[in-house]
């Protein structure tokens, strides 16, 4: 059976909605001359890349989708700074290569991965195995390996940063996520850990935590934002409130969905589970 179209989730309620003014400006030169921002055609990852563009650090950005990677990257050059790109698939096995080789002489101070798409929406006994492990190369195994490449010489450096991008669906299960889940809980831990690992050489670590966040990505699935009471995250504002809590990891959850993700650990279980798979429900339009 092949897999459905990718699905986020989140299911948060709205309390209250924060905004970012546009003459907000920090410098992110810290983290410079070079930032790789894997994800960075659309949505978050453009946003990740404008924001340090305009605060003059050069760029690699690497997506599956040529066209707006090439618009972000022309928009981010117009800022004045220097960006390559890469249009790959970063589940194939030569992805990692591909970009260490554009990368090569570089001084790559931040990574930032946002490539974490659950690519393979399917209840877990109605796909094969090969498509699920699609989804842990992405969010496991490529993600490790550009951590461990760009990581080692940040290390060294006693400066640098990076960024992982999470997914609030890492803190419970839920139908058709079994795997995103799992994996998305293993780059929250894994963040936790590696932070612990640098913070003695000056490293920021710290994985960005997202819920509902209104990306062409999340459009294309037909998310229903319209649901009563749903907070719905912009991309400009969670992208520049991540990097400006890029120092304070090992976690931030982002869009003012702390509240929420504190429920989400609850120890009654079943609770929590079945009533975010409530709300998803809802958010997806399938509620009866």
């Amino acid at each position: 059976m092949r897999c459905g179209a990718a699905v986020p989730i989140s299911g948060t309620t709205a309390t209250a909605q924060s905004s970012t003014s546009d003459d907000h400006r920090v410098s992110y030169a810290k983290y410079g001359p070079w930032a790789v921002v894997a994800g960075g055609s659309e949505g978050v990852g453009a946003e990740f890349a404008r924001l340090l563009a305009g605060s003059g650090v050069n760029l690699v950005l690497v997506a599956r989708k040529l066209e707006p990677l090439e618009k972000t990257a022309a928009d981010c050059r117009e800022l004045g700074v220097e960006v390559r790109t890469l249009a790959t698939d970063l589940v194939d096995s030569s992805a990692v290569a591909e970009l260490t080789s554009l990368t090569e002489g570089l001084e790559v101070g931040l990574l930032i991965y946002n490539a974490g798409a659950n690519t393979c929406s399917a209840e877990f006994l109605d796909a094969e195995l090969a498509d699920f492990q699609k989804v842990v190369d992405l969010n496991v195994t490529t993600m490790m390996a550009l951590v461990q490449h760009y990581g080692r010489p940040m290390r060294e450096r006693r400066r640098g940063g990076i960024l992982l991008v999470g997914s609030m669906a890492g803190y419970l299960g839920s139908v058709r996520h079994t795997v995103y889940g799992g994996v998305k809980a293993y780059g929250r831990i894994f963040a936790e850990g590696l932070w612990l690992e640098l913070r003695e050489y000056n490293v920021d670590v710290v994985e960005l935590v997202l819920g509902v966040t209104r990306t062409p990505a999340m459009e294309r699935v037909g998310l229903n934002f319209d649901v009563p009471g749903m907070r719905v995250a912009e991309p400009a504002d969670v992208a520049r409130e991540g990097l400006d809590h890029l120092a304070d990891g090992p976690v931030h959850v982002a869009g003012g969905n702390a509240e929420d993700v504190a429920r989400r650990s609850d120890p009654d279980r079943p609770k929590v589970v079945a009533g975010a798979h409530r709300m998803m429900q809802r958010l997806m339009g399938l509620a009866k």
